[in-house]
Formats: C-alpha cells, structure tokens, sequence
C-alpha cells in the first residue's frame, strides 16, 4: 500500500503528461517494489518554479519523489533499483534541465503507524497470517 507524492516545478504537465506519470509511478511501485497496483495511491503536485532552489541557485525545473512504505517490505537492494528508476522518470518527465541533487525519498512507516480503509497495516498482517 504505497503512497507516492510527486512535486514538480518549472514545467506544467498536461492531463496526459500527468496521467502517464501516474502510470509509471505506479508501476515502478509494483514492478521494483512488488506492491499491489489497486493499493497505490500516487499524488502529483506542482509548485511555483521561484520556490525551489538548490544550493542556493534558482533551477529551471525542478521535481521531488517520496514515496512512503510499510516498514520491512523491501531489501536495500529494490529500494536501491526503486531510487534510480524514479530519478530516472523525473529527468523523462521534466529533462535535461534536471539538477542531478534531485531527491528519491522511500519512508520507511511502521505496519502500526498507517493503513487505509479504517485498518492499520498491522491489523492486515496479522488477519493474513491467521
């Protein structure tokens, strides 16, 4: 049950753009992480370019990929492919211009600390493993 948040500035998607980000967000997640596509919610935002910098200098684009997981689901070396496939959508998406101190944050959550549908994540695992 992933939840990614994707913040893009300096390049306004169209509805396309956006839908095909979405997509590849969400498949990333199934394919590298092995989470299930119809518990992946994938949140697209955008900011004002003039609100990004990078050490200390303005950027033409700019864009920031977090995505939070249950804590213990994946190994060093899927986040790992994870980080570099997500990097590597954000450049697709937003170009050339893409500073390389671009961040792919993966939150590890404690099972105990999230869930949806009114259920902790704990509380699934457990009823799975009964």
């Amino acid at each position: 049950m992933p939840f990614l948040h994707i913040r893009l500035a300096g390049r306004t998607l169209t509805d396309g753009e956006r839908l095909h980000l979405q997509d590849e967000a969400t498949r990333l997640a199934v394919t590298l992480l092995g989470k299930r596509a119809e518990a992946t919610a994938v949140l697209v935002e955008g900011t004002p370019i003039a609100d990004w910098t990078i050490g200390a200098r303005r950027q033409k684009v700019a864009g920031h990929f977090e995505i939070l997981i249950s804590e213990g689901t994946n190994t060093a070396e899927e986040k790992a492919r994870f980080i570099t496939a997500a990097y590597a959508l954000l450049e697709e998406t937003l170009g050339a211009h893409l500073d390389p101190v671009t961040y792919v944050v993966i939150r590890d959550i404690a099972m105990d600390s999230w869930g949806y549908g009114g259920q902790t994540q704990e509380s699934r695992r457990v009823a799975v493993a009964a």
